[in-house]
């Protein structure tokens, strides 16, 4: 398998007593190279469809879900396992029905969408239930890519969140997950809860006719992906430690909780599955203790590993100097996507705020948000910030809430918060 590259862009000069050593590592698997997928790697699908009794309103929600899992495993290729499964306040597999998976070909496709065309809505909302289900179905097959999608259209009102958090839990580490609200009557709370502990997407349709090119166009980003777990290790020397870890481009998701132990001094952060010539961006913070003025230290080494093997590497420094225009000098991409974590944490903070009906702090956020976007050149969420406030002037970030805002609107700029652009060449 070719290597990866592994990109450091930092400013590695630090002011006298200075600790704090920021990088934006920027890893680009190979577009060739990539290992071909095994018998074991080759993949394994499992679409979870809600079928409760609110998917009935209007008829076209079940309608087009039946049609979206159908397109979906139209795109299923050759060999690869796959199952659908009916969520209720219990979890039911679809197809096939003894609670394995079927080898995709084109008589299992036709049967997979001859079962769904019967699928009626009924009974109530366990989301945790769903996911344990397609846990067990995954255990039963060697593939190592696993990867699920998940319909909803209302809340886990079936159970607890504790129940939930249980049962997600359980699934970290096992497969991924992307998950989809459709309509306005579910909570995105908690299925951005699924997809960051996952390591899948989250996003509304809010209108069903939507769902059927949304759910190919997922099936197919993860037919493209041919290498399993990779993951970031971080090394420090003594007397320096990781403060965070964050996934920064194309979206925001902080892996600093998510570290594994794999030495004295070295940890492993999950990044997931990886297709050809993928590129994603992220940002380190190490501290370390300070040493003189001239003096020089390697901060950190940052490897790419896949299974046992290190597929690229880079090296993070530390320079100590009594040159104020060096040490002042903030590297723009680490600037540009400390601007970006911040964008996604006000809009986060401003929605919620606006729940609450704290106008005063959901105005301050709301605007830092907009001027954020408008720095950053982050367009697309500029124009998803401009259907929940009145943007009097971008640059300053100066806004009125506006009085009525369409829920799907507000879903839709909460769900795609974290989506990120990055550095402007």
């Amino acid at each position: 398998m070719s290597d990866f590259t592994v990109d450091i862009s930092q400013n590695e000069y630090l002011p006298e007593g200075g600790d704090d050593v920021n990088a934006i590592i920027t890893v680009t698997s190979p577009d060739t190279g990539l290992a071909a997928p095994s018998a074991n790697t080759r993949g394994a699908e499992i679409i979870i469809i809600d079928c409760s009794g609110s998917m009935r309103s209007p008829r076209t929600k079940i309608e087009q879900a039946r049609a979206a899992t159908a397109a979906a495993v139209d795109v299923i290729r050759d060999g690869v396992a796959f199952a659908v499964i009916a969520g209720t306040e219990k979890a039911v597999p679809i197809f096939p029905l003894d609670y394995g998976l079927a080898i995709a070909d084109d008589q299992t496709r036709y049967l997979a969408k001859q079962a769904v065309s019967g699928v009626l809505p009924r009974g109530g909302t366990a989301i945790g239930q769903w996911l344990r289900l397609a846990n067990t179905m995954f255990g039963t097959n060697p593939a190592e890519l696993r990867h699920a999608i998940l319909l909803t259209d209302g809340q886990n009102a079936h159970e607890t969140p504790q129940q939930l958090d249980e049962a997600i839990a359980l699934c970290e580490g096992v497969f991924s997950c992307d998950c989809r609200g459709v309509g306005t009557d579910w909570e995105v709370s908690e299925l951005r809860r699924i997809s960051s502990a996952l390591l899948g997407t989250v996003d509304i349709v809010p209108d069903p006719d939507g769902l059927a090119a949304d759910f190919a166009a997922m099936m197919e980003n993860a037919m493209g992906k041919q290498v399993a777990d990779v993951a970031l290790r971080v090394w420090t020397p003594q007397h320096a430690a990781v403060r965070f870890m964050k996934q920064v481009a194309p979206t925001v998701e902080d892996l600093t909780g998510r570290r594994s132990q794999t030495g004295p001094q070295a940890g492993d952060y999950p990044t997931g599955a990886w297709g050809a010539s993928e590129s994603r961006d992220y940002h380190l913070c190490v501290r370390v203790t300070p040493a003189a003025v001239g003096q020089e230290m390697l901060a950190a080494r940052v490897s790419l590993v896949v299974g046992s093997d290190v597929v690229g590497q880079g090296l993070i420094r530390a320079l100590w100097t009594d040159d104020e225009a060096l040490s002042t000098r903030i590297n723009p991409n680490v600037a540009h996507y400390t601007g970006q974590a911040e964008l996604a944490q006000a809009i986060q903070e401003g929605l919620e705020a606006r729940k609450r009906g704290d106008e005063d702090t959901a105005t301050a956020k709301l605007g830092r948000a907009v001027a954020l976007a408008e720095q950053s050149g982050n367009d697309d969420t500029a124009r998803l910030l401009a259907k929940v406030v009145d943007v009097v002037d971008a640059a300053s970030g100066t806004v009125h809430l506006k009085k009525k805002v369409d829920d799907a609107d507000e879903m839709a700029l909460d769900t795609r918060s974290t989506k990120t652009v990055r550095t402007k060449k």
